[in-house]
């Protein structure tokens, strides 16, 4: 058995259940994983308020590090006492124990800890395929992020300082601001108190920059269109504030051919491979030092629904974990 939180309908932090599960046996290319720490991501709470909708009771979270404990058939990359983490569907990291698909399951190095690796693993594959599989950049290139001292955010900045790319972000209060600078960024706008859109004009010598990867969605949309250069890429990767309302698709042309993609993580890790290397990379960056996995707050798995709260209220920086 194992404490597990679940949800039996879609709404609020107070919608969690805690009980207890049977875990069971890992069955043909399934690992069983006692888990040592959990993370925490904001699409958690798009499938809790039921914006992702599950086949509910379900239980909750995405991403997990811990120890494999057995393995069924077909499983080659993992083996009984490995040590590992994940992002992937189907949800149910919120526990001490589950059994699910091996294929997204991967080692985790010795070099990196339990808790970093159940913050990084979703947080730092999005910046991987953001930065080097959705529209490639090079040295010298510049992107706005926005959220940049969110979980994703803080990851990115630190990725771009590594590879010498230009990083404005942008967050809510002035200490955040200066938290995603320490990390990388080369500027931060408070959109708070700044007209952010005409400062990234100025910061581009009115250019606009080449590429916006955005996590806010309806607030940040036409900002965002507005603060790109002609054939610049829009990619729009999540709704913290609400879906981006549809819009007239000529709009684009009209503001200098732009491109825009609404790509998701779980595409890019659905191919084993793919996910394999994902995670290899952002090991790499973490073991060298060039990306340090920045744990705002720990919860127990208990207080989940605290944790949840606080996530959504945006009272939170850089990654969230839940401790067993």
């Amino acid at each position: 058995m194992a404490l597990t939180a679940i949800i039996e309908a879609h709404g609020g932090p107070d919608q969690f259940k805690l009980v207890d599960l049977d875990v069971g046996e890992p069955q043909n290319g399934e690992v069983r994983i006692v888990h040592k720490a959990i993370g925490l991501n904001f699409i958690d709470v798009y499938q809790r308020r039921g914006m992702y909708p599950m086949q509910l009771p379900h239980a909750m979270g995405m991403e997990a590090a811990g120890v494999i404990d057995a393995v069924g058939e077909g499983v080659t990359h993992l083996k009984v006492g490995d040590r590992a983490a994940y992002a992937s569907n189907p949800p149910g990291a919120y526990s001490e124990a589950r059994v699910m698909p091996a294929a997204q399951v991967c080692p985790l190095p010795d070099g990196i800890s339990y808790e970093e690796g159940a913050a990084m693993m979703l947080k730092g594959m999005t910046v991987e395929y953001l930065f080097h599989r959705t529209s490639p950049l090079k040295s010298g290139d510049t992107v706005l992020f926005h959220a940049a001292a969110g979980g994703v955010g803080l990851l990115a900045c630190q990725w771009a300082r590594s590879e010498g790319i230009r990083l404005i972000g942008t967050a809510g209060t002035g200490e955040k601001c200066q938290l995603a600078k320490d990390h990388g960024a080369t500027h931060c706008l408070n959109y708070r108190s700044e007209d952010w859109v005409e400062r990234v004009r100025d910061l581009t010598d009115g250019k606009g920059v080449d590429v916006v990867m955005d996590a806010v969605g309806k607030d940040t949309f036409d900002g965002s269109l507005n603060s790109l250069k002609p054939l610049g890429m829009m990619i729009s990767f999540g709704n913290a504030s609400g879906p981006v309302p549809p819009f007239e698709v000529g709009i684009l042309g009209k503001k200098g051919s732009l491109k825009i993609t609404r790509p998701t993580i779980f595409t890019h890790i659905s191919d084993h491979d793919t996910c394999q290397a994902m995670a290899q990379n952002l090991a790499a960056k973490v073991l060298t030092g060039d990306v340090k996995i920045n744990i705002g707050q720990r919860f127990a798995l208990s207080e989940v629904v605290k944790a949840h709260k606080a996530l959504e209220a945006r009272e939170t920086t850089g990654s969230t974990v839940l401790k067993i």
